[in-house]
């Protein structure tokens, strides 16, 4: 498979975009040129750590498409995906003059994929942008199915739009770059995926780990071809998240809380990670998993290099995060469970009791004293 297509619908039009995986950037402006898009002019928006690997190549990819190349960098990190960047692209392409029919390019991880998606959405009332992810987390994940948005008062992603790319450009060797924590960040949503929808996706998962955790490139080609199509199938099922598309969030209600009281420090994929255990902790307490499948799911995260247990918060500061959520739906939290290995739910009956101990369980300061 060098090639996925996604269906969609754009103002009662049926849409669709092609997600590419290839080994490195000199495809990318014959695939540009293919859309036939009316742009005369882009603005790649990428962060200040991509920019030094990647900007030039890209760059030069495009130019020969363009009246005009503009760029825009930002400092790398989620501190930086707020209204402010945002506010900040906004007066550089109205400097540089770009135009309804124009088009944006997210150069980078999920912090510019969903800024640059929303920034996209709301300029001159939305111009097209094509994603062009360089991380495991936004290559799985972020850079599939239109979610755009920022963060707003450290609350995680409250800003945002439904915005599709007219094509996602993978470039699989532009992993070889990440960090160790980057990666693992990544490792975090591809288990969940897994998880959420696909048994036998997970345990091919926890039984490639080694190649995977070596970055061997056809091992991770077919990680990241799998996870897209089965994020794939979600999200053409429910597009505007009213209904199954909700699962995707597995681990994500508490994980945005530590994110946000760790102050954006923590990674994104690793307060996934440890809401997934959350999650899972509630659905074995419940009886959905065995002793062995819950204790797996959590110790799977310790070979992946992902955190098991977080310290220096409070339980209770947490579960109070948890309240301010944008997943809230009529007062009570949409939470995901796991009815089994690969089959997950939405679930409005988790009480705030069991929401504590599930929290308690992860919290690796209770661990400690005892």
């Amino acid at each position: 498979m060098k090639s996925l297509l996604v269906k969609q619908e754009n103002q009662g039009e049926a849409f669709s975009y092609e997600i590419l995986w290839k080994e490195d950037f000199s495809g990318l402006g014959a695939e540009v040129k293919k859309l036939q898009l009316p742009a005369k002019k882009a603005c790649i928006v990428t962060d200040s750590t991509v920019a030094e690997l990647y900007l030039e190549q890209v760059k030069q990819e495009l130019e020969p498409l363009f009246e005009k190349v503009a760029v825009f960098i930002f400092p790398a990190g989620e501190e930086h995906k707020n209204l402010q960047t945002v506010q900040t692209l906004y007066t550089h392409l109205i400097e540089e003059k770009l135009e309804r029919k124009d088009l944006l390019f997210a150069l980078g991880g999920g912090v510019t994929g969903d800024l640059t998606g929303y920034a996209a959405a709301t300029y001159l009332r939305g111009i097209d942008f094509i994603q062009i992810p360089t991380t495991l987390l936004a290559q799985v994940d972020s850079s599939i199915g239109g979610k755009t948005g920022v963060d707003f008062d450290q609350y995680k992603n409250m800003v945002g739009a439904f915005h599709h790319p007219r094509l996602v450009y993978m470039n699989t060797s532009a992993l070889k770059t990440l960090s160790e924590e980057q990666f693992a960040c990544g490792m975090g949503e591809v288990l969940k995926t897994g998880l959420i929808r696909d048994e036998k996706f997970y345990i091919w998962t926890i039984n490639h780990m080694e190649p995977i955790m070596e970055r061997v490139p056809a091992v991770l080609t077919k990680m990241i071809q799998k996870c897209c199509d089965i994020k794939r199938i979600v999200v053409e099922n429910d597009p505007k998240e009213q209904g199954e598309r909700a699962v995707l969030n597995l681990g994500h209600t508490v994980g945005h809380a530590i994110e946000k009281l760790k102050d954006f420090q923590l990674a994104h994929g690793q307060c996934v990670a440890l809401g997934t255990v959350a999650a899972a902790y509630i659905s074995f307490q419940r009886g959905y998993l065995s002793t062995e499948e819950f204790y797996e799911i959590r110790d799977m995260n310790v070979g992946f290099d992902l955190p098991i247990t977080f310290t220096g918060l409070n339980p209770e500061d947490i579960l109070a995060a948890t309240k301010s959520d944008k997943k809230m739906e009529n007062g009570t939290v949409k939470f995901i469970l796991l009815k089994s290995l690969g089959h997950a739910v939405v679930d409005h009956t988790v009480t705030d009791e069991e929401l504590l101990e599930a929290i308690n369980f992860i919290n690796g300061d209770r661990i400690d004293e005892e």
